[in-house]
């Protein structure tokens, strides 16, 4: 049913329990860079990793550095990992959580206690568990978002585009991987091989879009480092005039890079955790990607200043709490930080930020 080859199956386990640090290696960039002298007027683009209720009852608590983040927004963008319904249509696998599956009620505490207001919200659909409640559900998600107002991504290979402050943004998603036969999600959601068909040598609906971004569900889970694939697609990405690359898929953080002058953040890890509710503490690291983009003549739609903004995942009762890592104290604390480092210290000690 999925498409995830046999050799990826087998090693699942084994990099849930232990994320992988292999193929670091020269060319990342360090957490945060500034490209441009700060502009005249800006926008302010905030970018989050995989959404899901699987490690939670009730909705997540987050600190008001976090929330404050958020609320500064322009426009904010991120994965619906977990179908959006009322009741489970697979009932014993979204028990186990093989099967992910979120109501309404739960997404809209999400947001309010992140302080992100819908109107400024878009989610990709184009991810492996869209279809875990089957057709249904995944009309019904589509149905749900529509009634919050949340625009949605993912589901043709055409770019859309959508309004931030005064700049024109083309968003685009796919995903690599899926979980149900091609055949259910062909024609609902845009897959790796058929987005890269489409575009030949323009990605169709980019016309006037200030700045470009796609939104790839991509790699290899509980790897930091990203696969020789897909560094090659974030290089096609940029042939194709995407000027902005977020991933998602890996659930732990990745690093930024360059690809020719497309910025590439490979992954953001879980903005709520997506695995299990219990999971080992280097995929509870997660991060927000804030990009602040010119809206100057000059300079209009490119890349000011990124910086990544790291939190960890917690536990708290029957949900999640989400603190910036340098709150989490003891030893824990001293673990995150020392791996966060791992993935993007040797950058940071080599380029100026």
């Amino acid at each position: 049913m999925s498409n995830y080859p046999f050799s990826y199956k087998i090693s699942w386990p084994a990099r849930f329990i232990r994320p992988s640090l292999r193929r670091a290696g020269p060319g990342y960039l360090p957490d945060q860079v500034r490209f441009l002298p700060k502009p005249g007027q800006s926008v302010r683009l905030a970018f989050v990793g995989d959404i899901s209720a699987v490690a939670n009852k009730q909705p997540p608590v987050f600190d008001r550095d976090l929330t404050a983040l958020l609320a500064a927004a322009d426009l904010v963008v991120g994965n619906c990992e977990s179908p959006v319904v009322e009741r489970p249509s697979a009932r014993l696998g979204t028990r186990l959580g093989t099967h992910h599956a979120m109501t309404e009620e739960f997404l809209t505490g999400t947001l309010a206690a992140a302080a992100i207001a819908p109107e400024r919200l878009v989610l990709s659909l184009a991810n492996n568990h869209v279809l875990d409640q089957g057709a249904d559900g995944y009309h019904a998600t589509l149905a749900a978002l529509g009634r919050l107002g949340i625009a949605t991504i993912g589901t043709t290979t055409e770019v859309s585009k959508v309004a931030a402050g005064p700049l024109t943004l083309g968003l685009a998603a796919f995903t690599q991987w899926r979980n149900a036969p091609a055949e259910a999600f062909a024609g609902r959601v845009a897959m790796a091989d058929d987005f890269f068909a489409a575009a030949g040598n323009g990605l169709a609906g980019a016309e006037g879009a200030d700045l470009v971004c796609a939104v790839p569900h991509w790699d290899w889970e509980f790897r930091h480092f990203p696969c020789a694939v897909t560094r090659g697609w974030a290089r096609r990405l940029a042939e194709l005039g995407v000027g902005l690359v977020v991933g998602h898929h890996a659930h732990v953080v990745q690093p930024m890079a360059r690809a020719d002058d497309t910025l590439v953040a490979y992954g953001l890890g879980d903005f709520l955790g997506t695995a299990l509710a219990r999971q080992p503490w280097p995929g509870r690291i997660g991060a927000i990607l804030v990009v602040d983009v010119s809206a100057d003549a000059a300079t209009r739609g490119e890349i000011a200043s990124y910086r990544l903004v790291p939190f960890m995942r917690q536990r708290d009762g029957a949900h999640e709490s989400m603190v910036p890592l340098d709150k989490v104290d003891g030893e824990l604390g001293t673990k995150v930080r020392a791996r966060w480092q791992a993935v993007y210290g040797a950058a940071a000690a080599s380029l100026t930020s």
